[in-house]
């Protein structure tokens, strides 16, 4: 099938297709800092051979868990040989909109809110929203801000939040049988013609934050777990 390049990201190129889903590649290229491997960086850091495939990986295994379970996503299959997924075309809310679950008050939370709660305390599936923004330091949006500035309607994003705490709910599930704990994950979702929301994006070991026994789990070695 023909494909032509539409976007060259950091880690993922993406192809529009012949049949208008979109394919996206993924690389070995991984964010990072003085070839120091760090999924919050916002510049390709370095290159691991392996961890494009890895990141597939994980994507399909969740992707394909999430789907059964009746839950819109982007994914519709993908080729390991050449690390390529098919995806359905999505607009993404705004310029970008990262969604955040967390399950324990660590990272940017305590930075925000340590006055009010110890680290790492329990968190109810708490959800919150940042614009794709490197220059402003993906700023927080509350939901009135959303609905205000037309990026999406109360119902989106009650959809939203709702697919996203179910999703969360799976992925530490699953974590949890291997004896890791989800501590938060971050995702991606943009929305379809009819302008139903759907999970977009990947699902990999660098958009969360595992610990096994108390300690962090960094994301290489979670693949490595998780594949174990």
């Amino acid at each position: 099938m023909e494909k032509k390049l539409i976007y060259t990201g950091k880690t993922k190129d993406v192809f529009a297709l012949e049949n208008g889903n979109c394919l996206l590649k993924f690389k070995d290229d991984c964010t990072g800092k003085d070839g120091v491997f760090d999924p919050g960086e916002n510049a390709v850091g370095l290159t691991i051979d392996g961890v494009g495939d890895v990141n597939l990986r994980m994507s399909i295994y969740f992707f394909e868990k999430i789907n059964a379970e009746g839950i819109r996503t982007h994914y519709v299959n993908a080729n390991l040989e050449d690390t390529t997924m098919e995806v359905l075309p999505a607009k993404v809310f705004g310029k970008g909109l990262e969604v955040i679950c967390r399950h324990k008050a660590v990272g940017s939370f305590i930075r925000r809110y340590g006055d009010y709660i110890e680290d790492g305390a329990d968190l109810p599936e708490y959800v919150e929203m940042t614009f794709k923004d490197d220059a402003k330091g993906d700023p927080l949006v509350t939901k009135d801000a959303l609905v205000a500035l037309g990026i999406m309607t109360d119902e989106q994003y009650e959809d939203m939040k709702a697919m996203t705490q179910k999703i969360t709910r799976i992925v530490a599930d699953d974590l949890k049988e291997k004896g890791l704990v989800l501590y938060d994950i971050k995702f991606e979702f943009g929305y379809d013609p009819e302008g139903k929301v759907m999970l977009i994006d990947e699902i990999a070991s660098g958009n969360m934050r595992v610990y096994k026994d108390g300690a962090y789990i960094d994301p290489m070695t979670l693949s490595e777990l998780f594949f174990a």
